[in-house]
C-alpha cells in the first residue's frame, strides 16, 4: 500500500466508526492546533504521549473521558467515589457515546462540531494568579494559554453536569449532554459560562 493510500485510508476512518471530524470547524484560531480532531477507531493513548504539550496531542474526545473519571475540586467538594466515575475506560466511553448520542438526537448535527462550539464558548480569555510582594499577597491578571483554556473548559463542563447528576434521577450522560448544549449556545444555564464570566470579571478587576 502506498503512501497516499494509506493516508485516504487512515482518513476515512471516523470516530467508534460512527462520527466523522473531517469537516469540523475551530473559529478560534488559537485553540485550532490543541483540539485534536483527528479520526480514530480507538480513542486510547495509554497514557504513552510523554513530549512537551502531550495532552494538546491527544484527541478531544479522549480528554473529555479522561476528566469524567476525576471531576476534580468544586470549592471545597472532590466528589469522586460515585457508582460510574470508577477510572474504567470502557464506563467513561460509554457515557461519552451515550451523551453524543443525545446531542445528536437534540440538535441533528454533529456532536463533535457541538463540543467545540462549547469549549470556544466556555473556554475563559483570562484569569487571575496570586503575587506575593513584601508579605503582602494580591490577585494579578494574567492571559490563559490556549492548552489550560481547553483544560478549564472541559473540567467546568464535567462539574457542572456532575452537580446536576451527583445525587440527582438526572443521568450523567444526559445532564453532560445538557451542559454542552447550554455552553455551545452560550447561555448562563451552563455552570461552565458562568465560571467563565466570573473568572473574566474577577481579572478585570484584578488589572
Amino acid at each position: 500500500m502506498t503512501t497516499q493510500s494509506q493516508t485516504e485510508h487512515s482518513e476515512s476512518f471516523k470516530i467508534f466508526d460512527i462520527y466523522d471530524t473531517q469537516d469540523i470547524v475551530v473559529k478560534d484560531p488559537s485553540l485550532k492546533p490543541y483540539l485534536n480532531l483527528g479520526n480514530k477507531l480507538l480513542l486510547k493513548s495509554y497514557g504513552r504521549r510523554k513530549e512537551k504539550f502531550a495532552v494538546g496531542k491527544i484527541p478531544i474526545i479522549e480528554r473529555l473521558a479522561n476528566r469524567l473519571a476525576v471531576p476534580g475540586h468544586v470549592g471545597k467538594k472532590h466528589k469522586v467515589i460515585t457508582s460510574w466515575s470508577s477510572g474504567k475506560y470502557n464506563r467513561n466511553m460509554k457515557t461519552v457515546l451515550q451523551t453524543l448520542e443525545t446531542i445528536q438526537k437534540k440538535t441533528n448535527k454533529n456532536p463533535i462540531q457541538v463540543l467545540v462550539e462549547a469549549i470556544e464558548n466556555a473556554s475563559p480569555r483570562d484569569e487571575i494568579t496570586v503575587i506575593e510582594s513584601g508579605g503582602a499577597r494580591y490577585p494579578q491578571a494574567v492571559d490563559c494559554s490556549p492548552l489550560r483554556r481547553i483544560n478549564l473548559a472541559l473540567r467546568w463542563m464535567i462539574q457542572g453536569a456532575y452537580g446536576k447528576s451527583f445525587g440527582k434521577r438526572t443521568k450523567m450522560a444526559d445532564a453532560l449532554a445538557n451542559e454542552i448544549l447550554n455552553a455551545a449556545k452560550g447561555t448562563m444555564d451552563s455552570f461552565a459560562m458562568m465560571k467563565k464570566n466570573e473568572a473574566e470579571k474577577q481579572a478585570d478587576a484584578a488589572r
